[in-house]
C-alpha cells in the first residue's frame, strides 16, 4: 500500500480519535446525500465487553470454543447508516416478560452470526436463551438459528419444535440460493447415525482435542426440516458463506494428529456435501508480519469477487482480527500460486495492523462486511487507540509513537463503535457511536443482491448409483508414488508397471489401508479413563475400514464408506505403512468420485490437496487406447490416459475394501513371465480373537470395522502356544510361548530376569495398574533389571561423580569418604507410537534371519504392525475401556 495512503490514513484515524474523546461525534452532510447511508437499514449485534473479575484484563474469544456463551448480547436493526438515526430491538422480544433480564436488569441471552437474505428484507442469527439456573450444562438451553423478517416485523426460530432445536448446537447460518440455510452444528446427524451401525450409543463427538463437540457443516430448508449433514470433519468446521458459484466456503480446523501445526483453513463444498476441497493457508499460519500463528476465520465474497477474511490467532484477547483480503482463485498459501509459483496472495485491508491485538495507532478492528454497493466501503466494528499511565488514576489518553514505545503507558479497555470505512479514500464516518464497556459488532447493509448460481445435483454413472445405495463413494489416485508431481517409483511408473521389468515382489508399495477416527464420547455419555489412550493420544482412537491392492503403476481406485471422516495409508509387501501418515480428514458422500494425483509430504509447501492446483500427475496413463500395458494381461485393454486402476475397474469392477491382505497377480502376463504367488493374511486363521464383527466375517460392508484393543488382540499372541518342530516338520519338540522367555518368572515359579529386559507377561503394570505391564514394557523407556536376593531391582553403576551439596561442596558419609553418585541403565522401548517400521527392533526379529523367524503367523504380524501404524493405543474402543 503506498506511504501517502498510509499517512492519510493515520491522520485520519487520529482525528477520529480525538473527536471521540472529546465527545463531539455526529453526522455529516456527505452521509446524507450517500444514497447507501441514508436509505438502507443497518442490522448489527450489541454486545457487553466482559472481563476476567480477578484480573480485570478482557475475557479472551477462542475460536476453538464455538458454543461458547456471553450474555448480554442484542441485536438492532437501525432505519439508515447514519449516526442519528433510531434504532430499535429485535430479539429481546423472543423471551417472554423479564426473562431476558438478570436481577440487576442486566441482559442474559446471547446473539451472533449475523447474516442477510438476498433481497435485503431478512435476516438470519444464533441466538442462545438465558442460562437455567442450577441446570446441569448439558440442560441448558443450546444455540438455536432464527429468523427476522422485517416487511412483516416477523421473529421466529427456524426449527420450531422445542425438542428438534434443542438437538443441538447451531450457529453462523447463511442462505443458499434455494432459500435453505447453510449452518455449522454439533447436530453430527449422519455420523450419529452411523455410530448406531458401528453398535454404539447415539452422541455428538467431541473435538480431537476432548474439549467441545465438533461443529459440522449441516444444511435444512427454511422450516427446520430435511437437516442434513455434509461435512465430516474431526474437529470444527466453521462459519460457512455461500459464494456467487454456488459453492460454500468455510473455516476449517484441521487438527488431526494434533501436530504443532494444526490450524484453521479455508476450504469449500458443494451444498449436497460432494466436492470437499481445501483452499487456503495450511502452510501460511505465520503469514501476519507476527510471531506465532493465526487462523483465517470468518471469509466472505466481496462484489467485487475478492475474498475478505479476519485473520487472528486462535485466542483473540482484545477481541480483535486483520482484516486482509486472500486471492483464494489464484493462491494456495500465502506466497504461493497454485501453479506453485512464488507471489503475494494477501494484503491488509488497512495498513498498519496486526493481528495479535497489539496496540497500535490506526486502533483495533473487529467484524467486517461489504457494502455491496459497488463502492469497495465496509461497515467494521473499530475501537480506537487508547492508553493510560501505568499507576495513574486510569485517565484514557490517545496514542502516539512516543507512548506506545514507552514503558509508562499500556493500553486501555478497548471501544468498539460502528464505522463506514473507504480504505480507497483511507476514511473512516462514524455510524453508531462507541460507548464504554459495550461493543459495537457483526454490523451489515441490508441491500439486495444477486443470487448465487445454483448448483444442480450431478447424475451420478450406473457404477456410483449402485455404489452410493450400498453407502460408498469413490475413491482413485493416480499414482502413490506421485509426490509433487514428481515420479518417485524406483526406475520410473513406467518400469514398475512392467511385470517383466519389475516383479510384484520388488514393487515398495503393496497395499493401501484405508483408516476412521472414532468418535470419542463426552464425559456425559461416557467417562473413561485416559488411559485408554496408551503411550500416546496424538492419534486418538482409530479403527480400520480395509485393505485394497496397489496397482504395479502405483494407482488406486476403490469403493469407500460415505458420510465418514477417513485417511489413507500406503503399505509394504508385509502390511506396514512406508511414509508419513496422512493427517487430513478425506470425505466422499454416496456415489460421489474424489479424484487425488498423488502424495504430499507434510513439510512441502507445493499446492496439494486442491483440485486444479500444482503440478501435472506424473503417472499420464495409457498413451493409446486399446492395447495393454506392456507385459500384461491382453484381456485388461486400456483406453487413453487411464490407470491401471481406471482399467481393471472397467474390466473387472470396482475395488472393495477387505479385512485381510489379499493377493492376486492379475496383471501378468504368463506367456512372457510366470505369475508371482497369490496369498491371503486372513484374520479366520487367527488362533486368538479377530478384531472385527463376526457378522463381517462372510461380507465386508460399508458398515464394517477393524477395531483392535491391545488387551483383547495383541497380548493374548503373548501367551498362545507355539509348536516347535524338528527339521521334518512333522515332529515337536517342544511347545512354547513368548512368555516363556519373556517373563519375570520361569517354568517353575522362580523369580527370572526377562530375556532381553522384556517381560510380556499377564499382569497390571506397576506404573499404572489400568494397563497391563507387558504394554507399558513394549511402548515405554525403561530401567535395566538384575536379579539381587531373589528379587528383581533396577541396576545401578557408578558415574564417577559424587553428591554434593548446593554450594558445590562435597557430601562426606559417616567415614568421611565421599558418597558416589549411581545411575540406572536405560533400556529403549521396543516398539514406537510412530508404526510399524519406527518398531523395527521388535518386528523385524520375527522376519527371515531374525531370532524369532517363524514365531509369528503373516495374519499375526499383519495384526501387530496396523494397530502400529493406527497409533498402537491401549483401546480402539471408548466403550470397552474402563470408566474414570
Amino acid at each position: 500500500m503506498p506511504k501517502t495512503f498510509k499517512n492519510h490514513y493515520g491522520k485520519a484515524l487520529t482525528l477520529f480519535l480525538a473527536v471521540i474523546l472529546s465527545g463531539c461525534l455526529g453526522g455529516s452532510n456527505d452521509q446524507a446525500r450517500d444514497p447507501v447511508v441514508s436509505e438502507s437499514p443497518v442490522a448489527y449485534i450489541k454486545r457487553p465487553l466482559l472481563f476476567d473479575e480477578n484480573n480485570g484484563q478482557l475475557v479472551t474469544d477462542d475460536a476453538r470454543e464455538p458454543a461458547s456463551f456471553r450474555p448480554g448480547a442484542r441485536l438492532f436493526l437501525k432505519e439508515s447508516a447514519s449516526p442519528d438515526a433510531p434504532a430499535r430491538d429485535i430479539t429481546s422480544r423472543a423471551f417472554a416478560g423479564g426473562s431476558f433480564l438478570n436481577e440487576q436488569g442486566q441482559l442474559r441471552y446471547d446473539v451472533k452470526g449475523l447474516e442477510v437474505s438476498y433481497d435485503g428484507r431478512k435476516l438470519l442469527f444464533a441466538m442462545r436463551a438465558p442460562e437455567i439456573e442450577d441446570a446441569d450444562e448439558e440442560d441448558q438451553p443450546t444455540w438455536n438459528i432464527w429468523e427476522y423478517d422485517t416487511e412483516a416485523s416477523r421473529l421466529r426460530r427456524i426449527i420450531s419444535s422445542d425438542v428438534n432445536a434443542e438437538a443441538g448446537q447451531d450457529i453462523a447460518p447463511a442462505y443458499l440460493p434455494d432459500g435453505s440455510i447453510v449452518f455449522s452444528s454439533t447436530r453430527q446427524r449422519t455420523s450419529q447415525a452411523v455410530l448406531l451401525d458401528e453398535g454404539k450409543p447415539q452422541y455428538p463427538a467431541l473435538d480431537e482435542e476432548m474439549e467441545t463437540a465438533a461443529f459440522l457443516l449441516h444444511v435444512m430448508k427454511d422450516d427446520g426440516s430435511d437437516i442434513e449433514q455434509i461435512t465430516f470433519n474431526q474437529s470444527h468446521d466453521l462459519d460457512p458463506v455461500v459464494l456467487d458459484n454456488g459453492k460454500i466456503l468455510f473455516s476449517r480446523w484441521d487438527n488431526a494428529g494434533q501436530t504443532p501445526d494444526n490450524g484453521i483453513n479455508l476450504y469449500q463444498v458443494n451444498p449436497d456435501g460432494t466436492g470437499l476441497n481445501y483452499l487456503y493457508g495450511r502452510h501460511s499460519h505465520d503469514s501476519a508480519g507476527n510471531a506465532g500463528a493465526v487462523q483465517f476465520l470468518r471469509p466472505v465474497e466481496t462484489d467485487s469477487g475478492r475474498m475478505l477474511v479476519q485473520i487472528r490467532p486462535f485466542e483473540s484477547a482484545g477481541l480483535s482480527s486483520l482484516p486482509a483480503f486472500v486471492d483464494v482463485a489464484n493462491f494456495v498459501e500465502a506466497d504461493v500460486r497454485i501453479d506453485g509459483s512464488a507471489g503475494q496472495g494477501q494484503s491488509a485491508l488497512v495498513p498498519g495492523l496486526n493481528a495479535f491485538g497489539e496496540a497500535g495507532l490506526n486502533g483495533t478492528y473487529g467484524a467486517i462486511y461489504p457494502l455491496f454497493d459497488g463502492s469497495a466501503r465496509f461497515l467494521v466494528s473499530w475501537s480506537p487507540c487508547r492508553l493510560v499511565r501505568v499507576g495513574s488514576d486510569g485517565t484514557i489518553t490517545n496514542c502516539t509513537e512516543s507512548r506506545l514505545a514507552s514503558s509508562e503507558y499500556q493500553a486501555a479497555r478497548p471501544i468498539f463503535g460502528l464505522w463506514l470505512l473507504d480504505p480507497a479514500e483511507g476514511t473512516q464516518r462514524p455510524i453508531e457511536v462507541a460507548s464504554e464497556g459495550q461493543q459495537y459488532d457483526e454490523a451489515l447493509l441490508m441491500t439486495a443482491r444477486p443470487l448465487p448460481e445454483f448448483l444442480m445435483d450431478p447424475v451420478p454413472t450406473d457404477e456410483a448409483r449402485n455404489l452410493g445405495e450400498e453407502g460408498f463413494g469413490i475413491v482413485h489416485i493416480r499414482s502413490v508414488y506421485d509426490f509433487d508431481g514428481v515420479d518417485t517409483a524406483p526406475g520410473g511408473t513406467s518400469n514398475l508397471a512392467d511385470p517383466a521389468a519389475t516383479p510384484p515382489s520388488s514393487r515398495p508399495a503393496r497395499f493401501l489401508r484405508v483408516e476412521k477416527p472414532v468418535s470419542i464420547p463426552g464425559e456425559e455419555v461416557f467417562d473413561f479413563d485416559n488411559s485408554a489412550f496408551g503411550r500416546s493420544r496424538n492419534q486418538s482412537m482409530r479403527e480400520i475400514l480395509g485393505y485394497v491392492p496397489v496397482e504395479p503403476d502405483g494407482s488406486v481406485r476403490m469403493a469407500v464408506p460415505a458420510n465418514v471422516a477417513f485417511a489413507i495409508s500406503v503399505l509394504d509387501d508385509r502390511g506396514r505403512r512406508i511414509g508419513e501418515r496422512h493427517q487430513n480428514w478425506l470425505q466422499v458422500r454416496p456415489g460421489e468420485t474424489m479424484e487425488c494425483i498423488g502424495c504430499h509430504t507434510s513439510d512441502s509447501e507445493v499446492p496439494h490437496g486442491r483440485k486444479g492446483a500444482g503440478p501435472a500427475p506424473a503417472n499420464r496413463g495409457a498413451t493409446t487406447t486399446g492395447q495393454e500395458f506392456p507385459n500384461t494381461e491382453p484381456a485388461l485393454f486400456a483406453d487413453m490416459g487411464e490407470t491401471m486402476a481406471e482399467t481393471i475397474t472397467r474390466i473387472k469392477g470396482i475395488r472393495r475394501l477387505t479385512a485381510d491382505l489379499v493377493y492376486d497377480d492379475e496383471w501378468t502376463d504368463p506367456d512372457v513371465v510366470p505369475k508371482a504367488d497369490s496369498f491371503s493374511w486372513a484374520y479366520a486363521d487367527l488362533a486368538t480373537a479377530a478384531p472385527m464383527n463376526q457378522a463381517c466375517a462372510g461380507e465386508w460392508s460399508s458398515r464394517c470395522r477393524l477395531v483392535i484393543n491391545y488387551e483383547n488382540h495383541i497380548h493374548p499372541l503373548w501367551n498362545l502356544a507355539r509348536p516347535i518342530f524338528d527339521t521334518d516338520g512333522v515332529t515337536q519338540l517342544d511347545d512354547v510361548n513368548c512368555t516363556s522367555c519373556h517373563s519375570d518368572v520361569d517354568a517353575v515359579g522362580a523369580t527370572q530376569v526377562p530375556v532381553a529386559q522384556l517381560d510380556l507377561s499377564d499382569g497390571p503394570s506397576a506404573e499404572n495398574a489400568l494397563i497391563l505391564k507387558s504394554y507399558r514394557e513394549l511402548l515405554f523407556n525403561d530401567s535395566e533389571q538384575e536379579l539381587m536376593n531373589g528379587a528383581l531391582l533396577d541396576t545401578l553403576v557408578d558415574t564417577g561423580e559424587f553428591e554434593r551439596d548446593e554450594d558445590g561442596e562435597l557430601i562426606l558419609d559417616g567415614a568421611g569418604d565421599p558418597i558416589p553418585m549411581f545411575a540406572t541403565i536405560p533400556v529403549r522401548s521396543s516398539m514406537s507410537t510412530n508404526g510399524a517400521r519406527a518398531s523395527a527392533r521388535f518386528l523385524n526379529r520375527f522376519h527371515a534371519g531374525g531370532s524369532h523367524e517363524g514365531f509369528l503367523s503373516d495374519v499375526e504380524h499383519k495384526l501387530i504392525a496396523e494397530w502400529l501404524d493406527v497409533g498402537a493405543q491401549y483401546f480402539n474402543n471408548p466403550f470397552e475401556a474402563p470408566e474414570d
